[in-house]
């Protein structure tokens, strides 16, 4: 079986975030950025079918040279091998055709994506990239086992699971769930030695104009002042409540 695990390089989340040019270009300067965690849970998955049934594991982004760092992290986890589509991700579009060129050219059985990424959230690629290459999908998963042609996947809905029987080739959007955040694996000393005999592949981005542009970011208004009320002043604090926070 042949893997396909797509990896988004995304902004740590304890990364301060800024922008600039008047607010429509986010700020990278001093910026730790980390394999997209919905991605990561599902390259772990993809770890577990290469140990117990012989699968190959190829790890996948679209992005500049400053991506190498996060996909050789990949390689260090595990993944026998890496594609970088040399362009800058625009949207979401953009980057499903991206994907599915190069799935085109090369065929694999289960193509794997974290449901969205943690920068922007659109929650598209997965489900486009099924569509563009004609391959079943599978949103939110958060259990899938594979035997020959045949996949059994379990997914989350609204106050529950949905067990689901399908087909390769696959497409699935992972979350937690596909893994737990203790199986998570930390590249050990020999992992990051062997990352760096591996082959990294760069391809030329395949002409897609994207769909959307970004006309401006907002962060959240801060936060108010806190106000503290003494245990014994009840009366303040139901006024409090009551006249200023409005919740009784």
């Amino acid at each position: 079986m042949k893997i396909l695990v797509c990896i988004s390089h995304v902004p740590d989340t304890t990364s301060k975030i800024n922008f600039t040019n008047n607010n429509t270009e986010f700020d990278k300067n001093g910026v730790q950025f980390v394999i997209n965690p919905n991605d990561e849970f599902g390259l772990t998955r993809a770890m577990w079918f290469k140990e117990k049934q012989g699968a190959t594991v190829t790890v996948i982004n679209v992005g500049t040279a400053e991506t190498e760092p996060t996909l050789r992290k990949a390689l260090a986890i595990g993944a026998d091998d890496a594609i970088r589509i040399d362009a800058e991700p625009t949207d979401g579009f953009f980057v499903a055709k991206q994907l599915a060129k190069v799935i085109s050219e090369n065929q694999f059985d289960l193509i794997i994506a974290g449901r969205e990424s943690i920068d922007y959230n659109g929650g598209m690629v997965p489900g486009m990239l099924a569509e563009l290459i004609g391959a079943n999908f599978v949103n939110m998963c958060i259990g899938l086992e594979v035997d020959g042609t045949t996949a059994k996947a379990t997914r989350e809905i609204d106050g529950g699971k949905e067990e689901l029987e399908t087909t390769l080739p696959l497409v699935i959007g992972t979350q937690k769930g596909i893994v737990e955040e203790k199986d998570l694996r930390i590249p050990n000393m020999r992992g990051i030695m062997m990352a760096r005999k591996k082959q990294l592949t760069i391809v030329a981005a395949d002409d897609t104009t994207a769909t959307t542009t970004i006309s401006g970011f907002e962060k959240p208004a801060p936060k108010g002042e806190v106000k503290l009320v003494s245990p014994d002043n009840l009366d303040e604090l139901i006024n409090l409540l009551h006249n200023e926070a409005k919740v009784i």
